[in-house]
């Protein structure tokens, strides 16, 4: 069956936990479709229990792009997914298919319809200069650097996220301008959301909480535990991001002795808890081209979208 109608493709964001993969598949099935991830956590091989990765059979059942395919110690940035989900977009479009791009990953789909700023690119001897300044150091005093240089930016960022902090740094000591002065400039948008079906689902707040702690014992039952195990083995950077993962730190703690697994566990539910509620912020307002729906009336307000001529 080919695509031959209706809108260019399905967006559907969300929190964690929330039914989009479900989703996804369902609408996959109904339409002809290939799922492509936009979830920057499940872009990692290493990580499929412990970042929810559609399973294996899953993935066989239906058509699925860019889950899995880059390695833990990669620092894979919003550019070189915008240019991948590219690839796969138009590579599914020549098949007469209709991508669902799926995930919660709010600059993936910002990246995806409104392009990326024009930042230069920051030479390696900056970048390794930095990263070895940053070793050890706190994150709370890698967000005040910043702050010295670029306090716009720095106002934007999280003090405990260090990696996007030393990113800023990174293009300020490399470029001598702010990265706040780089976002008026972007380039690469792939899709316009006025084509496209854009959803964000939104479950009841208890239940998604309900859902969070659930599918965190299931993955530690499903071993979840093992995974962290062997990636912590691998040695690499604990800045990268696959190692800040929901659960990996806490879990790396625990094998330390540090503190126990139950209580790894619990930080790995609350921190996923905290991130699902900023998701909400941030989809609420930064992205008003999403539709927000409920998630048991989601499949209907997109097939109904989707099939109108």
């Amino acid at each position: 069956m080919k695509n031959r109608s209706g809108r260019r493709a399905i967006l559907i964001a969300g929190p964690t936990a929330s039914g989009k993969s479900a989703l996804a598949m369902r609408l996959a099935g109904a339409l002809d479709g290939v799922i492509v991830n936009a979830d920057s956590m499940q872009v990692y091989r290493d990580l499929r229990i412990l970042t929810a990765r559609p399973s294996v059979e899953e993935e066989l059942a239906f058509p699925h792009r860019l889950f899995g395919h880059v390695d833990a110690a990669e620092n894979y940035s919003v550019a070189r997914w915008l240019a991948d989900a590219g690839q796969a977009i138009a590579t599914i479009e020549a098949e007469g298919r209709l991508p669902i791009l799926v995930g919660g990953t709010g600059l993936y789909f910002r990246a995806l319809t409104e392009g990326l700023s024009d930042i230069p690119p920051v030479p390696e001897a900056v970048r390794s200069e930095l990263r070895a300044w940053a070793e050890g150091r706190d994150a709370h005093e890698i967000h005040a650097r910043l702050g010295e240089v670029d306090p716009e930016t720095a106002s934007r960022l999280r003090p405990t996220d260090p990696q996007r902090n030393l990113r800023a740094l990174e293009v300020y000591t490399a470029t001598g301008r702010p990265l706040s002065a780089f976002h008026a400039s972007r380039s690469g948008a792939v899709l316009d959301p006025a084509t496209c079906v854009a959803v964000f689902l939104e479950p009841d707040r208890e239940v998604l909480r309900q859902r969070i702690d659930a599918r965190f014992d299931a993955m530690m039952a499903a071993g979840a535990r093992e995974e962290v195990e062997a990636l912590m083995q691998r040695l690499i950077d604990p800045a990268l991001p696959a190692m800040r993962a929901h659960g990996v730190p806490g879990l790396i703690r625990a094998f330390r002795n540090e503190i126990s697994v139950e209580e790894a566990v619990a930080i790995g539910k609350a921190d996923t808890r905290r991130y699902a509620k900023r998701q909400h912020t941030w989809f609420r307002h930064q992205a008003p081209a999403f539709d927000w729906v409920r998630v048991e009336d989601a499949e209907g307000r997109v097939m109904e979208i989707q099939l109108t001529k």
